[in-house]
């Protein structure tokens, strides 16, 4: 190498250094930017082709490193709808390119941010503080299906309300229930049988309004609830179990029993009436539920205080209605829950850690509005950086993998910037005094060239 490859030599080390130096004065601007991550500069030797014995030290370049791979810490912000994302990946959005008839029109390919700052526009789009959009798959508050893809957009509409169709419901009947009437046992009433002592009823007898007193003091309290109409409208179901029949030697059980709902609540000038569930609960001798087999049964046509639920499926599960001895003699209600409610209005939004963005409701309810799309690549590094703490996918980044796979979201946190000022300040010195090396470099070689010039003069 010459003088003159000695000046293009240091011309390169001055180009180099100038890139770092822009990388650095970049990620130190940007040291408080959410979900920002440094771009580090590598720095690759470039060598001509020469024989062994002849090769000298080339010149250098200077390529970018970006960092995407490395977490920033996170921070608590107190806004629900914020989010950071622990472990791989990106949130995937678009960008708004225009508005249509008051309605935005967004790009049609994603894009991926760390960038976590997510909070609702007028409009009801999640949108972060670089004016990206969140995208994931939308989903009914009442079903919880799916209802596409895109933007999400919370909706400030009212839950509507939802039908009990379902109860769950574990219990222990006590082996000799304790009754006001001292009998264990309900016998024939003078309005009529209400009983069903085996297997299930065509059709469900009613305990007679004459009947209630006698019928209440022959049975013991099995729990109270309240359901609801398909309208919302909220009615309280009371349960009464009445044990219909002793040990039978030849049936091989040890107890039969009768569920009981008031399908006319009592009021100060009538009496209540009940209605059977239809249905016979027979027990073996160790206390354990043999019919009906299975683990629910449906009660048709419930109404209640002249609300109609239609048909209310009683879940008991496996193991979750038995006949053990009690000592009060009383049933032991361990679950008794329902699947209705009435119509509310969203008061807040949260956000799990598997990605689901969830809204609380004025009834109490908590359902999942919206699916948070995170996407996952091979390569992270190999993302192309756009503005807005945006990265677009490359070919060498490889095709973007829907899913946490093992990461979780953290909501009301942020994601801050991975950049250590400390450590820029530190390269800013080396970079500093490679960049003034250089410079002495191309002043030699140029003291040397006016020497040649000198003796050819």
């Amino acid at each position: 190498m010459d003088v003159f490859g000695a000046l293009q030599t240091s011309v390169s080390g001055l180009k180099a250094q100038a890139f770092s130096l822009e990388n650095i004065s970049g990620n130190i601007a940007n040291s408080q930017t959410v979900g920002y991550k440094r771009i580090d500069t590598d720095f690759v030797d470039m060598l001509t082709e020469r024989p062994t014995k002849q090769q000298a030290a080339g010149g250098v370049a200077a390529f970018s490193q970006l960092t995407n791979n490395l977490q920033g810490g996170v921070a608590a912000t107190g806004v629900a709808t914020n989010m950071a994302l622990s472990g791989d990946g990106f949130f995937t959005v678009q960008t708004k390119g225009s508005d249509a008839g008051g309605s935005p029109v967004f790009s049609a390919n994603n894009l991926y941010t760390r960038r976590g700052d997510f909070a609702v526009d007028r409009d009801g789009y999640l949108v972060n503080g670089a004016g990206a959009y969140l995208t994931g798959q939308s989903l009914d508050p009442a079903t919880g299906l799916s209802t596409g893809n895109g933007p999400i957009q919370i909706s400030g509409t009212s839950l509507p309300a939802k039908a009990t169709t379902s109860i769950s419901y574990a219990a222990n009947l006590p082996s000799t229930p304790a009754t006001a009437s001292g009998s264990a046992l309900l016998g024939t009433l003078p309005g009529g049988d209400a009983r069903v002592l085996s297997g299930t009823a065509a059709s469900a007898p009613s305990v007679a309004a004459s009947d209630t007193d006698a019928f209440v003091k022959s049975s013991v309290a099995g729990g109270e609830l309240t359901a609801y109409s398909g309208t919302g409208s909220p009615v309280s179901m009371q349960l009464r179990w009445a044990k219909v029949a002793e040990a039978d030697a030849t049936a091989g059980t040890s107890g039969t029993w009768n569920l009981f709902y008031a399908d006319q609540t009592a009021t100060g000038t009538s009496a209540g009436t009940w209605k059977n569930a239809g249905t016979a609960f027979s027990f073996n001798g160790s206390g354990q539920l043999t019919a009906p087999t299975g683990t629910s049964l449906s009660i048709p046509d419930v109404t209640v205080n002249g609300t109609k639920l239609g048909a209310v499926t009683l879940d008991f599960g496996t193991g979750g209605l038995t006949q053990y001895g009690a000592a009060a003699g009383q049933v032991t209600t361990n679950t008794l829950q329902q699947n209705g409610y009435a119509a509310g209005t969203l008061n807040s939004l949260a956000v799990t850690s598997d990605g689901k963005l969830t809204g609380t409701y004025s009834n109490g309810n908590s359902v999942a509005l919206a699916q948070v799309g995170v996407a996952r690549f091979n390569a992270p590094n190999s993302l192309k950086a756009v503005s807005g703490g945006n990265y677009a996918e490359t070919a060498e980044s490889g095709g973007p993998l829907t899913g946490l796979a093992g990461g979780t979201i953290i909501g009301g946190n942020v994601e801050q910037s991975n950049t250590d000022t400390a450590g820029e300040f530190s390269k800013l010195i080396v970079t500093q005094q490679a960049y003034s090396a250089n410079t002495r470099v191309m002043s030699t070689a140029q003291q040397m060239m006016s020497d040649l010039i000198n003796v050819i003069r």
